[in-house]
């Protein structure tokens, strides 16, 4: 199978939002909505992060390759002790933050709601993703995917782990230890 791309990492990140939404759901006892789309599908994580269902399947191919997901029956799941070496030591590396211009945008790194509070970053600027709805204006940063700013719109976990990964990928090295540090507990607690 081919190299890993970024979007691998969003999708692995998809799968441990589903998880965690999963447990909670069956912990709820008044939980009685079903999904018409099966949410661990290629069709469905295909429709839930806005990539195509034969790229999600080589990209499930290529985690389960690079030991980042395993098959358990007809699932993959992902192997979050290996993720989460990988997301530390690695993903800055393979996929570097691009910063841009000033543009609108939703907030990531340590401008994200759920973190901005939690981590502080060095500097006055805040980092977006570009997005023609956001709400905040600050310097544009290349999310992992294209289509990461609607999905993580979409789903408040999947935005926080996103985010921490900017935050990992922006900050210096401090930062990028608390941003770490964060995810290891998102992670594996779930």
């Amino acid at each position: 199978m081919g190299k890993m791309k970024s979007q691998d990492i969003v999708i692995l990140l998809k799968l441990v939002s589903l998880q965690a939404q999963e447990r909670q759901v069956a912990s709820n006892e008044h939980a009685g909505i079903e999904a018409k789309i099966d949410p661990y599908s290629v069709r469905g994580l295909g429709f839930a992060l806005g990539i195509g269902k034969t790229e999600v399947s080589e990209s499930l191919n290529r985690s389960l390759d690079a030991a980042l997901a395993i098959r358990s029956g007809s699932r993959v799941k992902p192997n979050r002790r290996n993720l989460l070496e990988f997301i530390r030591h690695g993903l800055k590396y393979a996929f570097p933050a691009k910063r841009g211009a000033p543009e609108r945008g939703i907030a990531t790194a340590f401008a994200a709601p759920m973190l901005k509070h939690d981590l502080i970053s060095a500097g006055p600027e805040i980092f977006v993703w570009p997005y023609a709805e956001g709400r905040e204006r600050g310097v544009a940063v290349t999310p992992l995917f294209k289509s990461v700013p609607e999905a993580a719109l979409q789903d408040s976990l999947l935005y926080e782990y996103l985010a921490l990964i900017d935050a990992l990928r922006l900050g210096n090295q401090r930062e990028s230890r608390l941003a770490a540090d964060k995810l290891e507990e998102g992670l594996m607690s779930q």
